[in-house]
């Protein structure tokens, strides 16, 4: 999964419905560019620079798996498409969008196209006053202040006004609020972990993520899968079950969200590919005693993907016991599961065929997600 990072943006108008704009500005680039995680309030300043109508400023809080030279081009696209008209004057005017980035992580970028941070940011109440509200104790890798500081002994003594008004985050169109626990599943290599992080930071949910790296005979077992079987899913199990508890008892399943990159049940539809028909019996009676007592998701979603996508996602990772995987392993797996929703029609279950589809690299294609798993 390519590193997210966290960037604010600047949004300001000052033609026509100022307002609309800026909700538009913000809708473009919740889709275009990343995950809106905070919003200013909206301030009313004087057009600085030239002869004009007042401007309605506003910033925001991005996370973005884009570079900095792409969040800019993006932004640029999303003013020319609300009508922004750009003069080859030197001068200032007026503008339908002006979107520019104000910090990019800690980062500082000077090349051609690109200044960040913004120069003279530290000198503009109109950007100091929002970017304050969603993030006070920013340090300004350049001036090494705060931004709360820095709108303290700000020079600028322009007039700013707070609206009353407030632009919409669109992640809040999207309403999970009838599942208190989701269940992110899917075959070896489908995403599963990915989807819960980055669902977990969008919709403020408490992510449980599977332990498997640390252990000892996962290994062994891709190099021996007949001596290693058995210890390799009584150790999964045990320690699924164990981290599920542990992780459960420490939250409200009234109020608080969780989603995880597992159900424990995984562990009896792996175990029966894995195990001798004899040790598949022992262990399925041990695994019923275990799972009576685990809470069941309210939303089981399975994100399914063709063999060759599984292998192309599997050596994208490198982890060097998955390597060898073969095509039959993995189709008996997704068989597996298939036969566990045939056969437990009490779970509420989301098939979602993502073959087609890069849910970690295209925003467009994870939006689509959040879609058809609300639906």
């Amino acid at each position: 999964m390519s590193d997210q990072k966290h960037i604010y943006i600047g949004l300001g108008s000052n033609v026509g419905d100022r307002l609309s704009y800026l909700q538009l500005a913000i809708d473009s680039i919740h889709y275009e560019v990343g995950s809106v995680l905070k919003i200013s309030s909206c301030y009313q300043t004087p057009a600085m620079g030239f002869e004009g109508d007042a401007f309605i400023n506003a910033c925001i809080e991005v996370r973005t798996c884009l570079s900095a030279e792409l969040v800019l081009s993006k932004l640029l696209q999303i003013e020319e498409q609300h009508g922004r008209k750009r003069f080859d004057d030197g001068q200032y005017h007026a503008r339908t969008l002006d979107l520019d980035v104000l910090f990019y992580e800690n980062e500082i970028i000077e090349n051609q196209i690109l200044s960040v941070p913004h120069p003279r940011l530290e000198q503009r109440r109109f950007v100091l006053q929002p970017l304050n509200d969603i993030a006070p104790d920013l340090i300004h890798p350049i001036q090494k202040e705060s931004i709360s500081t820095l709108l303290d002994f700000c020079q600028d003594q322009s007039p700013i006004e707070k609206r009353k008004e407030s632009l919409q985050n669109p992640l809040q169109r999207f309403d999970f609020s009838a599942f208190n626990f989701i269940a992110i599943e899917g075959n070896i290599g489908a995403g599963k972990s990915s989807l819960t992080q980055m669902m977990a930071e969008d919709f403020n949910a408490k992510p449980i993520f599977e332990r498997f790296a640390d252990n000892p005979f996962l290994p062994k077992f891709y190099k021996d899968k007949e001596r290693y079987a058995f210890a390799l899913e009584m150790s999964f199990l045990a320690d699924r079950y164990q981290q599920i508890s542990d992780d459960l008892s420490q939250l409200d399943l009234f109020k608080d969200f969780i989603i995880a990159d597992y159900d424990v049940f995984k562990s009896l539809i792996f175990s029966k590919i894995t195990l001798q028909e004899d040790e598949f019996l022992l262990y399925r009676t041990l695994f019923y005693q275990v799972y009576k007592d685990i809470k069941r998701p309210d939303l089981y979603v399975y994100l399914h993907q063709n063999i060759d996508r599984l292998q192309q996602n599997i050596k994208k990772r490198g982890r060097n016991y998955e390597r060898n995987l073969e095509s039959d392993y993995l189709d008996k797996i997704h068989f597996g599961y298939l036969d566990f929703i045939k056969n437990n029609p009490q779970f509420k279950v989301k098939i979602i065929d993502i073959s087609d589809r890069d849910f970690i690299e295209n925003r467009h294609d994870y939006l689509w997600l959040l879609q058809h798993i609300q639906d």
